[in-house]
């Protein structure tokens, strides 16, 4: 299972390039993805029917026990059968619906075939948190799919209104698969099932997990993003609409039912917030004059109907909503497509624009009654069988469920809901393939592969409602988990004269009267609506948007005054009050232990000279230099205790910090302001020196507060063991916590990616190195060509003289700390900073053009291909079946020279060495060059003389 999952993402990374080369015949091999899966299903779906379950687990994150768990129980077989199958005819259907030389498809392809993926792995899996990883990839690539066009702002609304709702609800489900985990004290999906969990905090997790169910199913009050979800090309309705992301939550309902369907408030949330669906779905439907429209509000009623048999929570409703899920998927998903037929041939989705569809489209037309025929409940239609299947069951529910009363009334809302479906199915069938005293339009004949997958679903529908036996079979295979009920239910066409069969012939009869009476009615609606003055659902939604936008702002603009010293301050104060206030209660104790030696004294009272000479300095340039001074001496005291890796990686940090700051400060004047040591002042000085104190006292009592052993002493063993070499800090942190390390140069990327973007925007200088490497100095050659680009009296002949010997030293030993650090003191942080000290030096001694003569690249390239590197360095490990970041250790002979000894982290090492390369770039080339360039055109700066340019 693992293996056709993965094979869908795989298909959507090739989607682009197969669109690029084939057009939009490419959905046409995308399609054999799931086809493929789906004939594969077959055959472990009839063991699943049988008893027989096929699980399967991959070791994901074996560290904190976190697997990939699948299951394929008669409810995931049933629900992949759908996904796979109705999932090929759709995006087969998608090689002719768009048109040829759309620009957008190879993004949509692409995405929709994830999606495909996404939902086969949510309904496979056996595990709570892996269920949710999927989970929440169809909620972002379902806003992909809506907003295809995002040009429209009904697109962009319609996504983000499913963006947000879905989250919001997904989030609070979160909440409670934690809590349902921790309870059951197992994630496996099957186990809780087996052996469920009875307590407070289960019953408030399920109805959480309840909570993101019914925000995924659009029912009340989350149904308003289903219909404004249909700005989404046909082909997203058809498949994530009705057989793919909003059945997510009608299959974790069904997943549940049978363990938790007895907990307090189960029935009632999901029979109340069903039913109540379902009309409200259903009467909003019969005012639609959008047939694609129509059917959205068509397809709430239906999800209300949905939820509410399938939650009910006796067998034979779980037999009848099961049955009512596959037939629901045949007849929506066939109707969305005649939709997109309609669309295609005639240029419009308006009922009181088509007339006589039923003589031009007359295939179209066939495929249209019988799947408007099931979603009615019309023999011999699947949607008959499975209706009748229901409404049994909701006859006996009273006493299956012990609801009493209550019973009857959930049936009264039943039948209801289902002679409102009746209706908005006349509606829709006459609205697009009746004859009407109208213009008719110009029609276009539908090719047979447009016409090809709704004939398909319908004679699906068809063959549904005649095989009643053998789903019967495989439908109690998962509806024989509950306890038995009243009755034993089956699919058939012909019960006898039952009270089920009078209930869908009253339900037949009223539908057709309404949609006879629909004028009347729809004025009675809408006079109705109107005296009520009860406000739309999407209208509250973005009241509620717009409140807490208001809000925010509100609050932003008491809390953010544009005081970098008031937001700094409050955050030291926080960190001074909340921890210093446990500091002063649990002092008494600490052990305070002298200096080793005279040295480390020494050392300490230079750095605590330099940062009082800091504070106290008027110079800006002085001061940056006493801040470097307190840094090299905390270097110093690294090397006193012994950490020559510490050491060395703050020197370099600092130097790097410190010429860093003096690029900048060429733009500030030299003097800090003269102010009076006004009470404002005084307050900072006493924020930092309380600061100061405290994390002191936080350090003290932390390394006090030590039980047990270090655990780095136990390093030493695993770093050469697993990590093959022998500097310990090296590996730690290419191998051993390489996660962490893998995270921090992510972070390092973007935040290197966001400052440079954002100076380069400030200053208006978005320059790179291509403008530079068109300019060169007409006179100069050889090397350091770039100096003769700055005037004669911003150079230095020693600088230069010294830049040329000291740059190739300087990266040659970059690059031997790079592959040295495996064992000894360095790694590719230390050696990417000696690379960027090196390009500073360059920069100083030839200015910007230089810098670019010496990395003619972009930065970005730079940190992405670092990052890119070292991310591979994990994946391969793990596509080779080894753990993520696993090493490989190898001794290679190289003949008289010896043995190479290869560790694979340096590969890691070597992604951190040009992330660490490109960060340089970035600062150089924004507050470096940038800044040249700007003072340069504000006269701030003297002009480089006259440039030649060379071809």
């Amino acid at each position: 299972m693992i293996t056709i999952v993965a094979l869908h993402f795989l298909a959507a990374a090739l989607a682009p390039v197969l669109v690029r080369r084939l057009q939009r015949r490419a959905f046409l091999l995308l399609a054999l993805v799931p086809l493929g899966s789906f004939v594969w299903l077959i055959g472990p779906a009839e063991a699943a029917f049988d008893g027989e379950v096929r699980t399967e687990r991959v070791s994901w994150i074996p560290s904190i026990d976190v697997q990939i768990d699948l299951a394929l129980t008669p409810l995931t077989a049933l629900m992949a059968l759908v996904v796979t199958g109705v999932g090929a005819l759709v995006i087969a259907y998608c090689a002719w619906y768009f048109r040829e030389g759309d620009r957008e498809i190879w993004r949509f392809s692409a995405v929709l075939t994830a999606f495909a993926g996404s939902m086969l792995g949510l309904v496979v899996a056996d595990n709570l948190y892996v269920l949710y990883v999927f989970w929440e990839l169809t909620t972002v690539l379902s806003f992909l799919l809506i907003g295809h066009n995002p040009e429209r702002k009904a697109n962009r609304r319609a996504a983000m209104n499913a963006l947000i709702v879905t989250t919001f609800g997904g989030l609070v489900m979160l909440g409670g698969l934690f809590v349902l985990g921790h309870e059951a004290g197992t994630s496996r999906i099957t186990e809780i099932v087996a052996a469920p969990p009875s307590s407070t905090a289960t019953t408030v997790a399920v109805l959480l997990i309840l909570v993101g169910a019914i925000s995924k199913s659009a029912l009340v009050p989350f149904h308003f993003w289903l219909p404004g979800a249909m700005a989404a090309p046909t082909p997203v309705s058809a498949y994530l609409h009705a057989a793919a992301m909003v059945k997510a939550g009608v299959f974790l309902v069904a997943l549940l039912a049978p363990a938790f369907s007895d907990i307090p408030g189960w029935r009632p949330l999901l029979l109340v917030t069903g039913i109540v669906t379902m009309l409200l779905g259903g009467l909003r439907a019969l005012r639609q004059h959008d047939i694609k429209l129509l059917l959205a509000y068509g397809t709430v009623s239906q999800l209300g109907f949905l939820i509410a048999v399938v939650g009910a929570g006796t067998q034979a409703a779980a037999f009848a909503g099961l049955a009512l899920v596959l037939g629901h998927a045949l007849f929506k998903s066939a109707l969305f497509l005649v939709v997109g037929v309609i669309d295609r041939s005639t240029g419009t989705r308006d009922l009181r624009e088509l007339t006589g569809l039923s003589r031009s489209l007359p295939v179209l037309f066939g495929a249209a009654v019988l799947a408007a025929a099931s979603m009615a409940g019309l023999p011999p239609l699947l949607g008959f069988t499975a209706k009748e299947a229901a409404l049994a069951a909701f006859l006996d529910l009273g006493a299956d469920a012990s609801l009493g009363v209550w019973g009857p009334v959930a049936l009264v809302g039943l039948v209801l809901g289902s002679t409102l479906t009746v209706a908005y199915t006349a509606r829709f069938l006459w609205g697009a393939f009746g004859v009407r005293d109208v213009t008719p339009l110009s029609v276009t004949p539908a090719r047979a592969g447009l016409l090809a997958a709704p004939v398909v679903l319908a004679g699906l529908s068809l063959v549904g409602g005649l095989a009643g036996g053998p789903l019967t079979s495989r439908l109690m295979a998962y509806a024989g988990e509950l306890p038995a009920g009243a009755h034993e239910p089956v699919l058939t066409l012909w019960h006898g004269f039952t009270p089920a069969l009078g209930l869908s012939v009253l339900a037949v009869s009223a539908g057709l009267l309404l949609w006879v009476a629909r004028r009347p009615v729809s004025a009675a609606q809408g006079r109705l609506v109107d005296r009520l003055h009860v406000p739309e659902a999407e209208i509250v939604y973005h009241g509620v948007i717009r409140a807490v936008d208001r809000l925010s702002i509100e609050v932003t603009g008491r809390t953010q005054r544009g005081s970098l010293p008031v937001y700094l301050g409050i955050i030291l104060l926080v960190l001074v009050i909340v921890p210093g206030i446990t500091l002063v209660r649990t002092w008494e104790g600490v052990a305070l232990r002298g200096p080793d030696n005279l040295l480390q004294v020494a050392i300490v009272v230079v750095v605590i000279v330099a940062a009082i000479l800091t504070v106290r300095s008027r110079r800006r340039l002085r001061a940056v230099l006493l801040l470097g001074v307190t840094g090299y001496g905390t270097a110093l005291l690294f090397v006193a205790h012994g950490a020559p890796d510490l050491a060395l990686t703050q020197v370099l940090v600092e130097t790097f910090s410190v010429v860093t700051f003096v690029l900048v400060m060429r733009r500030l004047p030299p003097f800090f302001s003269d102010r009076p040591f006004t009470a404002a002042r005084r307050i900072r000085v006493a924020v930092g020196c309380l600061t100061g104190l405290a994390v002191g006292g936080y350090a003290l009592l932390a390394a006090d507060a030590r039980t047990a052993s270090p655990v780095g002493n136990d390093f030493a063993g695993p770093a050469r063991d697993y990590g093959g070499g022998n500097n310990i800090v090296n590996i730690t942190l290419v191998d051993i916590r390489v996660w962490d390390t893998f995270g921090e140069i992510a972070v390092l990327v973007v935040a290197a990616t966001g400052v440079a973007s954002l100076i380069f925007l400030l200053t208006d200088r978005a320059t790179s190195h291509r403008e530079s490497r068109r300019v060169r100095a007409a006179a100069e050659s050889g090397w350091l060509r770039g100096a003769g680009l700055i005037a004669d009296r911003r150079r230095s002949v020693v600088f230069e003289i010294v830049a040329r010997v000291v740059f190739p030293v300087l990266m040659m030993f970059s690059i031997y700390l790079m592959f040295a650090g495996h064992n000894l003191p360095g790694g590719g942080f230390a050696g990417g900073l000696i690379a960027g000290l090196a390009l500073m030096v360059r920069y100083l001694a030839g200015g910007r053009a230089e810098l670019d003569t010496a990395a003619p690249i972009d930065a970005g390239v730079v940190l992405g291909s670092g990052l890119v590197i070292a991310a591979l360095s994990g994946i391969v490990p793990a596509l080779i079946g080894f753990n993520a970041f696993q090493s490989g250790i190898f001794d290679i002979p190289v003949g008289p020279f010896g043995t190479v000894h290869l560790v694979t982290s340096l590969f890691f090492d070597i992604g951190v060495y040009l992330v660490v390369v490109g960060l340089s770039l970035d600062v150089l080339r924004s507050l470096g060059g940038g800044i040249d360039k700007q003072g340069e055109e504000s006269g701030d700066v003297e002009p480089a003389p006259e440039a030649v340019t060379v071809p």
